[in-house]
């Protein structure tokens, strides 16, 4: 009899153990946060390991390796909608994160210290905050024309005597897409549409990629074209032929477009506390940084941060995008651009 009670209790206690174990697998871990992020893990790794290091808090990392991040991440977190994973959506661009919002995927937090951010860079509702990113830009090479004989403007881009020895990415995927989603958005959607019919009647080249843009550049295969800023500045810090311009910067103008990061807390996530915390960090001068040092960030907002030289002495002024608008227009003018450019 004894030994049967001893074997029984055993037994017990290693069913209880083993219960025990799945139900903590299934319970918040208040040393842990689970964050989704399209920034390419080469920058946004470091980052986590900081997080760690000061914090002492677990980040639980996915990565998406697809040529298109950014979309694959969102599918993916509206797909968990009903069971999430995630805490944290930390997006290298805005449109999508906008795209979560009306489907629901986020979730209001109130996150301290936002007052160094761009108005257009905090969402009405608190759901989604942007800081640091990349700027549209011109790239021009010097060897085959004068600052003075680029366009300063959009406007000028369009009418420029060198219009078909310049480019533009695919309008309908990208930066470029989002660049003009916030133009229809601006300009409204005919004038925005006859913009871009103008340019693709007047002869611009249409490449594959903002990288492509830059390479092309680089070779004097083009004088000039638009692309953002994180690849320009790496093609300029290996070919001192190249420089860039930020267009529409005259008193009156629309300025440049910055994309931004973007930060979201995903509604009903696993560590909702956690989720608020690597926010705030995140959204720090300090942590926007070691991003801009990296170079994953070339246009920051905070003005205690140091951008490199080439954006110092540009002295950028940031357009004020709506992009909550830019969304709403965001299917029509990829719907008109596809009809534009693809014959």
């Amino acid at each position: 009899m004894r030994r049967l009670n001893i074997r029984t209790l055993l037994a017990v206690v290693l069913v209880t153990a083993f219960i025990a174990s799945l139900f903590a697998g299934c319970a918040p871990d208040k040393g842990t946060v689970v964050i989704y992020t399209s920034v390419d893990q080469l920058y946004s790794e470091k980052i986590f390991d900081e997080y760690e290091k000061a914090t002492g808090v677990k980040v639980k990392a996915v990565f998406d390796i697809e040529a298109n991040k950014t979309v694959g991440l969102a599918n993916k977190l509206i797909e968990e909608k009903s069971n999430p994973q995630a805490d944290v959506f930390w997006n290298g661009e805005i449109l999508q994160t906008i795209r979560l919002k009306a489907e629901g995927v986020l979730e209001a937090a109130e996150i301290a210290n936002t007052g160094e951010l761009p108005e257009a860079f905090v969402d009405a509702d608190k759901q989604w905050y942007g800081f640091g990113g990349r700027a549209r830009c011109l790239i021009y090479n010097k060897t085959l024309i004068s600052y003075e004989d680029c366009p300063k403007t959009l406007e000028e881009f369009l009418i420029s005597e060198n219009v078909k020895q310049s480019a533009i990415a695919q309008p309908m995927f990208g930066t470029t897409s989002t660049h003009a989603a916030v133009l229809y958005a601006l300009w409204g959607s005919e004038d925005a549409k006859k913009y871009y019919s103008d340019l693709a009647e007047a002869g611009v080249q249409v490449v594959d990629g903002n990288g492509v843009v830059k390479d092309q550049v680089s070779r004097k295969k083009l004088y000039y074209g638009l692309t953002d800023t994180d690849d320009a500045l790496l093609e300029i810090a290996s070919n001192s032929d190249l420089d860039v311009i930020f267009l529409d910067q005259e008193d009156g103008g629309i300025g440049t477009l910055v994309i931004p990061n973007t930060v979201a807390r995903i509604k009903g996530g696993p560590n909702p506390e956690q989720a608020v915390k690597f926010m705030e960090w995140l959204l720090s001068a300090e942590v926007e940084q070691l991003l801009v040092d990296d170079e994953w960030i070339q246009i920051p907002v905070h003005p205690s941060v140091n951008a490199s030289q080439v954006i110092e002495d540009a002295d950028v002024r940031i357009m004020a995008a709506d992009f909550e608008q830019a969304y709403e227009f965001y299917e029509e003018s990829k719907n008109d651009l596809t009809s534009i450019f693809v014959r």
